[in-house]
Formats: structure tokens, sequence, C-alpha cells
């Protein structure tokens, strides 16, 4: 008889809000059978370090900000020393519903070997409103809103909420730390495809989740709306993954007009105009001359 799979949690954080974190770990504690925080030199790490403790979960501590992708590299290193199967990423101001993980596990292990990884269906805290899953399309992707009971094959998974079995990211590979922040997991998840693997949207599995810094209200819908910091790497990260020759090139065909009006938005019509514009120039500028890493105008 198989022994039942070992999942470990990774909550990668970054000056988190305590009682948003109190939060998320008090949905995870139940859920999962190990626990890892990865911090990026949070100002309030001893806060973090109460609420890791108090949980039973493990803290690493990082002196500098390495970014996303490197933290949730050393949680998988963790989980890998530690014999876990599988590992749940996890931002940190995500709220998983209860039964989450339970549904994720389920399809993960029907998928077979070649599923490396399920996602949930993401819920905008500020809206209620569930993403779509999504295959790549050309000139537009197909978005696939989650209906109950299904299990939707798609092409890239948000990195909260992210099931992975740690066999797939052995063959994979791990995160690309040079990413910093921004893509790691789309620049994963088409890795993921090339090597012949599948990913998967369990809409059953459940999470409330915020993305962007704020949401830019418009005549036909919303808008995610980032700061200029962001705007940079996002910005520089997809002109690197244009780079990339994992990238399939439907995407590279359908998010250049999508960078160029983003472009002209953020610069013309969302404030702080004068600044996104500088930092997106930046990024256009270090994404073609292939610099990786943090924003070096960030202290």
């Amino acid at each position: 008889m198989a022994r039942p799979s070992t999942i470990a949690a990774i909550v990668v954080t970054y000056r988190p809000e305590s009682a948003t974190l109190q939060a998320l770990l008090d949905g995870l504690v139940p859920q999962v059978d190990r626990l890892w925080l990865v911090d990026n030199a949070s100002a309030n790490v001893e806060s973090i370090r109460e609420l890791a403790s108090e949980r039973g979960a493990s803290l690493i501590t990082n002196s500098a900000n390495l970014g996303v992708a490197a933290a949730l590299n050393q949680g998988i290193a963790a989980a890998r020393a530690a014999g876990c199967d599988c590992v749940l990423l996890m931002d940190q101001d995500s709220l998983p519903a209860d039964d989450m993980v339970i549904h994720l596990h389920e399809a993960l292990q029907a998928g077979g070997e070649r599923l490396a990884a399920v996602g949930p269906a993401h819920v905008d805290v500020r809206t209620g409103h569930a993403a779509p899953f999504v295959r790549i399309g050309f000139p537009f992707n197909h978005k696939l809103q989650p209906v109950p009971g299904e299990i939707v094959d798609c092409d890239f998974l948000i990195t909260s909420g992210c099931l992975i079995s740690l066999r797939a990211i052995d063959a994979i590979g791990d995160m690309d730390v040079g990413l910093f922040i921004d893509n790691v997991d789309l620049e994963w998840c088409f890795r993921a495809k090339t090597r012949g693997y599948r990913l998967a949207g369990v809409t059953d599995a459940r999470m409330m989740h915020r993305i962007g810094d704020r949401l830019h209200w418009r005549p036909r819908g919303r808008a995610i709306v980032h700061g200029p910091s962001r705007l940079y790497t996002i910005m520089r990260n997809r002109v690197l993954l244009y780079r990339r020759r994992d990238t399939p090139w439907r995407w590279i065909a359908q998010d250049i007009p999508r960078a160029l009006l983003k472009f002209l938005g953020f610069s013309l019509v969302v404030a702080p105009r004068r600044a996104n514009l500088l930092a997106m120039c930046r990024g256009l500028r270090d994404g073609l001359a292939g610099r990786e890493g943090p924003d070096p105008d960030v202290g």
C-alpha cells in the first residue's frame, strides 16, 4: 500500500500585514503536513517569527529581498529535504477555502504522472469575481470560467494556491530567480508544457486572492493597477520571456499588442503617469539588454 502524500505549504513574506498573514496561516495549518515561511527581509520579521512559532511552522529568513522566485526555491529545497511529495505555493495575502487543498490534492493524484500542477479558482477579495482559467490562443486567449465540479486543462497557473508535485519540479526545474517577482509562474508553466507536462485548474478549490495594488474602473470593466516599480519588472520580464525558447509564439504574438496598450494606458491615463512611463521605459530597455534581478532603482 502506497504511503499518503506529504504536502508542504510555502508562504513567501515581504512586509506582510500581521492580521492577513495570521488568517492565511490559520487557514493552512489544518490542511497541510508541513508549513514553511520564507521572509524577504521584512522589517516586522519578529512578528512573523511569532506567528510561525505559534503554529508550528518553520521560518527561513533572508537578510535582503531576494525576490519571490528565490524565496520559493528555498522553501522547495526545505520541503524536498524533509521528504515531502508536494508543495503548495502561497502569497502572503491569499486566503484558502477550508477544503481547498483536499480538492487540489485529489485532482493532482487522479491526473497521473504527467500532471505537474493544479491550481484553484481565484476569487478577487475586492469584487467577488472568480478569474477564469486560461488556454493560450491566437489572436485571443480562451478564458474558461470556473464551473462547479470541473477540472480544466489550462496553459498556466497563478503561483498562489498552486499545488505542484516535487517529482515534476525535479524534472522541470526550480523557479527562475532572474525574473525576481513577475511572470515567475508563467515562465515555469511554459517550461512544464514544453516538457510534455499538463496543468489543470480545479474549480471546486477556491481561494480568495488580491492581484495588483488597486483597481482602475473604466467604462467597459475594470483593470488591475500596479505601482511604477512593479510596472518596471512586468515590462522587463515580458520582454525577457519573448527571448526564451520555451515561450510559445502564440503568447508572444498576442502579448505584444497587450503590452503596447498597457504602455499607453499607464502612461496617459493611470496616475502617476510620468513615473509609470519612466519605469516601463527602463523595463523595456533592460529587457532588451537581458538584465535580470530586482529593479536597480529600488533600494
